[in-house]
């Protein structure tokens, strides 16, 4: 079964679409050129509070193993790039890793 790596990420109103960007222009690009053995993809999610904007990204992975070869061994630690420091108010220092048991899709 997969790995989800999740992650929470909080802007303000004024800098969300500047973090989204930023996420996906730069962040996911440089993942992506990793070619990281065993990670299947990453998604970004984005929730409006009214004051401040959420941010979730989920990143799946073949195992742990393969969660280590983009972060370490300390891969619970979680990695915000300098960019995206400057425009969130706040994130988790650390990912959650959850173990996938079941996947369905609908069409």
């Amino acid at each position: 079964m997969a790995i989800k790596r999740i992650w929470h990420g909080w802007t303000t109103q004024g800098n969300a679409d500047n973090y989204q960007d930023i996420v996906t222009g730069t962040v996911f690009p440089r993942i992506e050129a990793k070619q990281i053995p065993g990670y299947l993809g990453v998604e970004l999610l984005r929730r409006d509070h009214g004051h401040e904007v959420e941010f979730v990204t989920i990143m799946t992975f073949e195992s742990l193993d393969a969660v280590k070869g983009i972060q370490g061994e300390d891969y619970e630690k979680s990695y915000v790039p300098e960019e995206a420091q400057q425009v969130l108010k706040r994130w988790d220092d650390y990912c959650s890793h959850y173990t996938e048991i079941d996947e369905r899709s609908y069409s």
